[in-house]
């Protein structure tokens, strides 16, 4: 190899080494997933609109952790809700067991966050449950929930896709009727209050960057939801 090619050769080797460092940074940065940056956290009710009735809601993302079939998130309007508002319902009843539809609000990413929720408990044979998902990336957050056919509340991680329990409180929670969750993330401190009671306060560690709210449902659970209000952790 002459002197003019041998110099082309090296610096071209140098040139894609660079590249390939450039490349790797790009990709590790961009596969993290993990927001880093949180909106301020305001007062505020997310309500559903007469427009949306009969549609998925807006501002909102559906999605599914597990298996099972497609989830179906629509507005609608059921007899009793309160205050005669329309309210969010998770419809699909696919009785797989490890199956987590979810219905993630898109215009706040938030670390430390209050979420409050009216749900009812509608139908399932395999579960009849509704819960708050807090610090959400994809495959990676908290849920709490309650139950009512297992007459419980939990509080899970969920991690690459995996669910784990972090504390369980056995609690009457009654289908049919609508109950009031609410879930609590500050810094290490998770709070879970049902019905205006403080019934799980613990720390966890696993997920301390911002990520998005939403909610939750299990297998067949027929769940709805309204009132949902979001404000800053105390």
């Amino acid at each position: 190899m002459d002197e003019k090619f041998a110099g082309l050769f090296a610096w071209l080797k140098r040139a894609s080494f660079v590249a390939a460092i450039a490349s790797l940074g790009f990709l590790g940065g961009g596969c993290s997933g993990i927001p880093t940056e949180q909106n301020p956290v305001t007062p505020q009710e997310v309500t559903f609109e007469p427009s949306e009735v009969g549609k998925p809601p807006g501002g909102f993302t559906t999605g599914l952790t597990g298996g099972g079939g497609p989830v179906s998130w629509m507005v609608r309007l059921l007899p009793q809700a309160p205050n005669h508002k329309p309210v969010l319902v998770q419809e699909s009843s696919d009785d797989t067991s490890y199956r987590f539809p979810l219905c993630i609000y898109e215009k706040l990413l938030a670390r430390d966050v209050a979420v409050e929720v009216k749900f009812q408990a509608i139908s399932g044979k395999v579960d009849q449950a509704g819960g708050i998902v807090l610090r959400y990336t994809p495959e990676n957050y908290y849920i709490a929930r309650a139950n009512a056919l297992e007459d419980n509340i939990n509080l899970f991680k969920t991690v690459r896709g995996k669910r784990t329990k972090i504390k369980e409180v056995p609690f009457k929670v009654s289908a049919g009727q609508w109950h009031t969750l609410r879930f609590e993330a500050k810094d290490r401190r998770l709070t879970v209050v049902f019905d205006g009671r403080a019934v799980i306060q613990t720390t966890d560690s696993s997920f301390l960057n911002p990520g998005r709210i939403g909610l939750w449902t299990k297998a067949d659970s027929v769940s709805a939801f309204t009132d949902l209000r979001i404000e800053p952790a105390r």
